[in-house]
């Protein structure tokens, strides 16, 4: 008897301590975890910050796309020059933000009521549509990638409100002209206006403009360089846009 009680003793002991094995690997799985997060955290905060004054040299969609090009061994001429805010036509500015993001002087990052319109749209029937914000797409290009999902879309809002928090209202606008594909391998509103007007981007007139950011949507199915009825009719739309929105006006509320 006194040996079955030993057993049993025993049998507790070497539960207690495998638990408290257990107990202790998921310890410091956790803490190494937290640690983890927090560190990718405070990075994020810090490049955001630090591309606050400093031009991104590139951005995580050329990065992809000059990948895939070796992938498939094709020859991809990356067009990418960055200007400063006040090398980009105002009109150009206008344009982008009455095609893209009308209340961009208004939101932190995020339109709560364009996705919820969004959403709406979509319980009764139609298509999901897109409802992300210039700084949105400026998270999207600068850090992530293309395809769509919650993982995405979630990193996507941390980050938008972050740059929100950290930039200008001018500076995200200035990011997004000079980081957003207006063509096949042409990046940002400088490579785009010598592309396609060869002019610089502040010499772009409002009609240019106009036309330009019909392409912003989707750049390989709008070509500027053969464009459709629906982007000739698009861009009349934007220029009406701009005078409702203000024109000059609008942009000194981003001041």
């Amino acid at each position: 008897m006194d040996d079955y009680y030993s057993f049993q003793q025993l049998s507790r002991e070497v539960e207690e301590t495998e638990l408290f094995k257990y107990r202790s690997y998921t310890a410091q799985f956790g803490h190494y975890l937290s640690r983890l997060i927090a560190g990718i955290f405070l990075l994020s905060i810090f490049i955001v910050l630090l591309l606050r004054w400093i031009p991104p040299p590139t951005t995580s969609f050329i990065l992809q796309r000059q990948y895939e090009a070796r992938q498939n061994s094709q020859s991809l001429d990356i067009q990418y020059h960055w200007i400063s805010d006040d090398e980009i036509s105002p009109h150009l500015k206008m344009a982008a933000i009455s095609s893209e993001d009308q209340r961009f002087a208004n939101h932190w990052g995020l339109d709560v009521n364009s996705i919820q319109k969004a959403i709406n749209e979509h319980k009764q029937g139609a298509d999901l549509r897109g409802a992300s914000t210039i700084t949105q797409q400026v998270a999207k290009n600068l850090f992530l990638w293309p395809s769509r999902s919650y993982l995405r879309k979630g990193v996507e809002a941390y980050l938008a409100l972050t740059i929100e928090l950290l930039w200008s209202k001018e500076r995200i606008l200035e990011v997004y002209l000079n980081i957003v594909e207006f063509g096949d391998g042409v990046y940002g509103a400088e490579a785009a206006a010598q592309r396609y007007f060869n002019k610089s981007a502040k010499q772009l007139s409002k009609w240019e403009s106009a036309f330009m950011v019909t392409a912003l949507p989707a750049p390989k199915r709008y070509n500027l360089d053969n464009p459709s009825e629906y982007m000739l009719g698009r861009s009349a739309w934007v220029m009406r846009y701009m005078n409702y929105l203000g024109n000059d006006t609008y942009l000194e509320k981003l001041e």
